[in-house]
């Protein structure tokens, strides 16, 4: 079975090793018909630390690395200095 990608925001990176990245997915609402949007903070593992709040990362289901992460970042784009 193939492990699940998704793609999201880093907005915590003050863990040592560790990225919080925000998870954003989008459905019609069943009701009202309306785009609605919805967002979940997942923990993932970060090896060298390299991203920082800002960046778009893909992040890949792992086995449990500690009590919160399940995730591991797999690549990702650093965000440009404006």
């Amino acid at each position: 079975m193939p492990k699940r990608t998704l793609q999201g925001v880093v907005v915590g990176d003050k863990q040592s090793k560790t990225l919080v990245v925000r998870v954003e997915r989008r459905f019609t609402h069943p009701l009202f018909k309306k785009t609605v949007r919805r967002s979940k903070k997942y923990y993932a593992h970060d090896e060298n630390s390299e991203f920082k709040v800002g960046d778009i990362v893909w992040i890949e289901e792992h086995r449990p690395i500690s009590k919160l992460k399940r995730w591991a970042v797999v690549r990702g784009e650093k965000k440009t200095a404006s």
